[in-house]
């Protein structure tokens, strides 16, 4: 199997939209409304920048890590250029189909990683209650996520985040910024993609992405909620 990285892509509406919201809390950042509460774990108001920065730019980047044959046929999709017209002729394979199974960048790696260093640098009553956040989160997007045939799992922006907030907001106020970040980016990726890996094969997808455009917009909203609620 190819270890290249496949570039994906979201729709042009939601990137104008994430992107608006990324700038307008960056700009928050900057004034000081929000993030002094994560330099007890030692991130700077620089450093969230980047980590949302990073996040949003990671979601391009795909890296394979494993193929699944397919169970059902899979439409492909073919360009042909003729005269300086490109037509996409969509196939069907049959048989031989699979689907390529690879974690997104920055749906995935990145905030699982900030997620393990926020629980690293928190108490142990906040990773307890951070385990909860994730369980119940976990739950509620397993319930709202669904397969989509072709395209892989699909879970609602909103949901997932707005449940962690809530979550991090009832069980410890104090620390309501480190709960939501990993109880909604935790809890975003195990409930709608890991839990549905078994589904994978029956979806003709291509390729199909942990973290990826399905769900990203719930990780990454998680984590421009958990630093709002910084500056409560």
């Amino acid at each position: 199997m190819s270890r290249r990285t496949i570039y994906s892509s979201h729709s042009m509406l939601v990137v104008v939209i994430l992107t608006l919201i990324l700038v307008a809390v960056i700009g928050l950042v900057f004034v000081g409304v929000v993030g002094i509460a994560f330099e007890d774990v030692g991130f700077s108001p620089i450093i969230i920048v980047l980590i949302l920065i990073a996040t949003f730019v990671g979601s391009l980047f795909n890296i394979p890590i494993l193929k699944l044959k397919t169970s059902v046929p899979m439409v492909m999709e073919k360009r042909v250029s003729f005269f300086g017209v490109t037509y996409r002729i969509p196939q069907v394979e049959y048989g031989q189909a699979v689907t390529v199974v690879a974690i997104n960048v920055g749906g995935a790696l990145i905030p699982t990683a900030v997620s393990i260093y926020l629980l690293s640098r928190t108490t142990p009553v906040t990773i307890v209650y951070s385990i909860v956040g994730v369980a119940i989160v976990g739950l509620i997007t397993h319930a709202v996520a669904r397969p989509v045939k072709g395209v892989g799992i699909v879970a609602p922006s909103f949901i997932s985040p707005i449940a962690a907030a809530m979550i991090a907001l009832i069980l410890q106020p104090s620390s309501a910024q480190t709960i939501a970040y990993v109880a909604g980016v935790l809890g975003t990726l195990i409930g709608a993609d890991l839990a549905n890996l078994n589904v994978i094969p029956k979806l003709g997808a291509p390729v199909v992405s942990i973290g990826g455009a399905g769900t990203f917009d719930g990780v990454f909203l998680s984590g421009i909620i958990a630093v709002l609620l910084a500056g409560l």
